[in-house]
């Protein structure tokens, strides 16, 4: 059980799930909320007290850290007065609206010395970190292009798109294997159920390394899909979320060769790759409260966020403009 004492900010769909999992961790203090039907009964029931004066929290000295589930837009005001108060932040994706309102925090958590995550949490995911490990250490050999397809029949969203909504966590994994930042973006959406907001938006990401890099995300899919597909010339590795565990991350011994000059496609045979079975939520709690007490900085800290919020800024740019958006260092 950890000794770290966390508050948790927010407690709405995904906060009740943070919240139970800081419990299991033996972290949870207090739930913090300005509505205080759902945010008492959910303390009750994981046995903790239930506040709604945040400053009062903030100055409890016995309270380490702050996790922060509220609105997306009103992360970079709740994470930055935690810090100020002297609490590590978690915070959930997306680190904030604005990249100015990013670079702040980034910049206010050096400057106070605090741990900043963002919850990215597929990049905790056991098997995304197998494939990760298994693509730096160039199993797979030269990379060609990485697709990550996240779709499903509802929940339509009637306050952003399907892009803010799916695609933060498939950016956060292609950034993660492409090692680098794309040059060029273009996003191209459908606006098939309401005016205003794309339904569907197909995302292009062109690295400088020559990478291509595809992010599909739709909320008016027939069926649910979640996967990653990351293709070398030595092999490819398919992480399928939907599958049982067991067979969520394959490695297709497929290869590129060039006799004669001239590439050609060489099937081979498919491994299912096996891990212990962990749950991701847990492994990026885990991971928060150990960067805490260690003060090692995060797989997913500021700079990391700041990064992902720059390819959905830029997205937001091209599903404007209808142009391909060229993204400078």
């Amino acid at each position: 059980m950890s000794s770290v004492r966390v508050a948790l900010f927010g407690c709405g769909q995904w906060g009740k799930n943070v919240a139970r999992t800081l419990a299991e961790a033996g972290a949870l203090a207090v739930v913090v909320d300005a509505f205080p039907a759902q945010a008492e009964a959910l303390a009750k029931t994981l046995g903790v007290p239930f506040e709604n004066d945040a400053a009062k929290v903030l100055a409890d000295p016995t309270i380490q850290a702050c996790a922060v589930t509220t609105p997306a837009e009103t992360h970079f005001a709740v994470a930055k007065q935690a810090m100020r108060a002297g609490k590590d932040v978690f915070v959930e994706k997306p680190i904030t609206t604005l990249i100015e309102d990013a670079i702040a925090l980034k910049e206010l958590a050096a400057d106070q010395k605090r741990i900043l995550m963002v919850g990215h949490l597929l990049q905790y995911h056991p098997y995304f970190v197998e494939l990760l490990k298994r693509v730096r250490a160039g199993d797979l050999g030269k990379l060609l292009y990485i697709y990550s397809n996240r779709a499903n029949l509802g929940r339509v969203r009637h306050n952003e798109n399907a892009l803010w909504s799916l695609a933060p966590h498939d950016v956060s994994m292609v950034l993660a294997l492409a090692n680098e930042l794309p040059s060029s973006i273009t996003a191209n959406g459908a606006k098939a159920l309401q005016p205003t907001i794309d339904d569907t938006v197909m995302t292009t990401l062109s690295f400088p390394s020559g990478v291509q890099g595809h992010i599909f995300s739709s909320w008016i899919n027939p069926f649910k899909e979640q996967k990653l597909t990351v293709s070398g010339e030595k092999g490819m590795l398919v992480l399928d979320d939907t599958a049982p565990w067991e067979k969520k991350l394959t490695l297709h011994h497929h290869r590129i060769e060039h006799p004669n000059g001239k590439p050609e496609a060489k099937a081979g045979e498919a491994e299912h790759i096996v891990l212990p079975q962990a749950a991701p939520l847990r492994e990026e709690i885990d991971h928060f409260l150990s960067c805490v007490q260690t003060r090692q900085q995060p797989r997913t800290d500021g700079a990391e966020a700041l990064r992902v919020l720059r390819v959905l800024r830029a997205c937001d740019e091209s599903l404007a403009s209808g142009q391909r958006i060229e993204l400078k260092e």
